[in-house]
């Protein structure tokens, strides 16, 4: 049964090597540079308190879900690294392996206090990418299926929200990606799984939005759940809709 659920971003800046050892990017002087970094140190905050308010409620098991080219379940110590896009960035162990979305999710979970002791941490952590082209209804059977792994499962869904801005004019208006994201988080805020459930996969494409095949699987895990829902974290400081929430029952 879901206990928990958290939705997390998954940009390479979340993790501090990404921003230098000051936490900072290379260029300081600009102050709209500043409020850049002001933001991305407070989304990395919001993320880290929402991977703290997964441990907190016990689970047995603790699923990160993310998108990726191809569908795959990682072994629990499975590597990730940033070392492709020329940060000094790994988790886990091994030949890294985790698509980005798992990396990071991986990341804020191993980074918990609860997971350092020498014992282990107290949940099973289970990685899993779901393909990016995904159905809603395979998607919400995935979450399904999560959800009926243990008595207590708190699933992290890693996702970004529209990137078109981005990739187009960064900075200006863009009314259709602006109403997705504000959907997105609506339905968020509300413990909504019936109307993330209804987001179009044919949108992704066209708003360069990442995060729904793994907003539909944490739809499918909350099916018939009395969850809460609230917003962490909500804008787009590099021309990317990023949003962090947290539900609780």
């Amino acid at each position: 049964m879901l206990v928990a659920a958290a939705v997390c971003p998954h940009p390479p800046l979340l993790v501090p090597e990404a921003m230098g050892a000051s936490g900072r990017s290379a260029s300081r002087c600009h102050q709209a540079r500043q409020h850049v970094d002001a933001q991305i140190r407070a989304l990395r905050s919001a993320c880290q308190g929402a991977a703290a308010a997964l441990a907190a409620a016990r689970p047995d098991v603790i699923a990160v879900v993310g998108a990726a080219d191809r569908a795959a379940v990682y072994p629990d110590t499975a590597a990730g690294s940033l070392q492709t896009l020329g940060i000094p960035f790994v988790t886990g162990y091994g030949d890294p392996v985790l698509p980005l979305a798992l990396t990071v999710g991986a990341w804020l979970i191993r980074a918990l206090p609860a997971a350092r002791p020498a014992t282990g941490p107290p949940w099973r952590l289970h990685l899993q990418a779901v393909q990016r082209s995904l159905s809603a209804g395979d998607c919400l059977h995935v979450g399904a299926v999560l959800a009926g792994q243990a008595p207590r499962v708190a699933l992290l869904a890693m996702g970004d929200g529209p990137a078109r801005r981005a990739i187009g004019m960064p900075g200006a208006p863009d009314r259709p990606a602006d109403d997705y994201a504000a959907e997105v988080a609506a339905a968020l805020a509300d413990a909504d799984p019936a109307r993330l459930a209804r987001l179009d996969p044919a949108r992704d494409a066209e708003l360069v939005a990442t995060g729904r095949p793994a907003w539909q699987v944490l739809a499918g895990a909350a099916d018939g759940g009395r969850l809460r829902g609230r917003v962490e974290f909500a804008a787009a400081p590099l021309g990317v809709s990023y949003l962090v929430a947290v539900w609780e029952r």
